[in-house]
């Protein structure tokens, strides 16, 4: 009679879980929007816990050092060790971004500056020369040779300009636009300061919850998928800004001494973009060629042979020790998840993709392993 109940048991919840996939796909429009809604509604608190994680890494770091072997006035270093250590993350992360903007913004606007008066100098030389003869008819020539290109760039940029809508909606949506991102970083950053403050006791509380309504068996499961989890995002944003620093530090030397221009703003371009995984650093290289396309066409391809040559030595001396043997995912991993990440999610999913692959693969292994150990194990001696 039992085992009757629990089948009718079972087959009501399968059933129900059937009927709510139904309404979902047959009013997927409306679980569409409504699933952006909260989606949206929820953005501040997933930047503020996103913040709060990268906040811990270099708050966890600071705590380590602030008076460690204090024993006069101890009471009062553990009062102050938290405030004091969250302060200190959060001057650091911002003096960081401070430093990458002004390295990189002025430089950049600089050369698109530049890039754009010598626009029509270089159409002209580009007509004039010998496989442009070859193409073009005498009489086209002239007429691209007495085309004003700046005039017709402007023309081009303001027909851009009206088509998006014209300039009062344009500016209207670019400011509400930057107004709503600037109230969710806010909201953001105060969510993770107070998440940081209480870690503990909301580490506690997460506890008792899954203790009090998950069978002991998941408590433990879902446990240890947090922990690889956390220890997988911990190693690969420690690894990957520690090899970032050091690529965009030797970009940085070397352009100094081959006498490579925009030294200091392209070192820190490929530095920052080599947070992306494998991609990353050719990204900021690309970059920082077409800003040296402005000063010397040979430099920018000189540049490119230094970086090709740099990223060959980063990938195969400090890439492994710093950040693949912390990851312990393979090569092929690391290529599929990025590759993955990026066609779901852009340069986001590259840099999710990572160390997502990296604990589906340390999960993955260690149910291998326990399998493989049960099937080794006599039948008698089997847990029942």
């Amino acid at each position: 009679m039992q085992k009757s109940k629990m089948d009718w048991k079972g087959l009501v919840r399968i059933g129900g879980v059937f009927f709510l996939l139904y309404l979902a796909i047959y009013y997927w429009s409306s679980v569409e929007k409504g699933l952006a809604l909260l989606i949206g509604a929820a953005m501040p608190l997933v930047v503020g816990m996103s913040g709060a994680y990268i906040l811990n890494i270099l708050m966890s770091f600071y705590e380590r050092h602030y008076f460690p072997k204090a024993k006069k006035r101890k009471k009062l270093v553990e009062q102050s060790r938290r405030p004091v250590c969250l302060v200190a993350a959060i001057v650091t992360l911002i003096a960081v971004i401070t430093i990458l903007v002004r390295l990189v913004i002025p430089e950049l606007w600089a050369a698109i500056g530049f890039l754009a008066q010598e626009v029509e100098e270089g159409v002209k030389k580009l007509l004039n020369s010998e496989w442009a003869a070859k193409l073009l008819t005498e009489e086209r020539r002239a007429e691209l040779n007495a085309t004003n290109w700046e005039e017709l760039l402007s023309k081009g940029a303001k027909l851009l300009w009206s088509g998006l809508g014209g300039a009062a909606g344009a500016v209207a949506g670019v400011l509400t636009s930057v107004f709503s991102m600037a109230v969710t970083a806010f909201t953001g950053c105060i969510f993770s300061i107070y998440l940081l403050l209480d870690k503990e006791k909301l580490q506690s509380q997460c506890g008792r919850l899954m203790q009090a309504y998950l069978p002991e068996k998941w408590h433990g499961r879902i446990g240890h998928v947090v922990g690889v989890l956390n220890g997988s995002f911990h190693r690969y944003i420690v690894g990957q800004c520690t090899e970032a620093l050091i690529l965009g530090s030797l970009c940085a030397v070397g352009m100094l001494l081959f006498r490579f221009p925009y030294a200091g703003m392209i070192g820190a371009l490929v530095g920052f973009t080599a947070l992306i995984p494998i991609a990353g650093a050719y990204i900021g290289a690309g970059v920082g060629a077409i800003m040296m396309l402005t000063v010397s066409p040979g430099k920018a391809i000189l540049f490119l042979i230094f970086i090709v040559v740099l990223q060959q030595l980063e990938g195969n001396l400090i890439y492994p020790k710093v950040v693949g043997k912390s990851m312990g995912l393979p090569p092929l991993w690391v290529m599929g998840a990025v590759t993955i990440g990026g066609g779901l999610m852009g340069i986001l999913g590259m840099l999710l993709g990572v160390p997502l692959a990296a604990a589906a693969y340390q999960l993955i292994r260690e149910a291998l392993n326990d399998r493989e150990k049960k099937k080794e194990q006599p039948a008698e001696s089997r847990p029942t």
